[in-house]
């Protein structure tokens, strides 16, 4: 299989990829720390809410201190899936990753106070969003490092 397909099914759920790649314990792991994240942080209850336009609702029912686990483990396992498929080889193709998953914890901190065009996105629709930036930086990061 294709290291992109690895990476989509990562997407989809921590986990999946590398159950896909043949790392069974690895991709159970993942698996379990992704509920138990998911289950402590109250996620599921907040994408609801979010995804109704109860944007205050999802912020009083995040749990914070957990939910900040879930963007590292998250943009971990994505990485790890498509390395261990074969691709990642480039120098520093790791960044794109590494800063998705900074940008998205820090943004997931500011989701309750920060609006854009005078929305509250609160703590699944920002954070999602500060991905782009996580993305594009790590790109361009990753081009001059290699340049240097």
């Amino acid at each position: 299989m294709n290291p992109k397909e690895k990476l989509l099914w990562s997407i989809a759920l921590p986990g999946f990829g590398q159950l896909l790649n043949g790392k069974y314990l690895k991709g159970l792991i993942f698996i379990v720390l992704e509920v138990i994240i998911n289950v402590q942080s109250h996620f599921n209850e907040v994408i609801y809410y979010s995804f109704n336009g109860e944007i205050e609702k999802a912020i009083d029912h995040t749990e914070y201190q957990w939910l900040m686990f879930y963007p590292c483990v998250y943009f971990f396992a994505m990485w790890d899936a498509y390395k261990d498929a074969g691709g990642g080889k480039e120098l520093y193709s790791f960044l794109p990753f590494v800063l998705s998953a900074y940008f998205v914890t820090v943004g997931l901190m500011y989701s309750a106070k920060i609006k854009l065009l005078g929305i509250m996105l609160g703590t699944v629709w920002f954070p999602m969003l500060c991905v782009i930036p996580g993305v594009i930086i790590g790109i361009l990061l990753k081009k001059l490092l290699r340049k240097a």
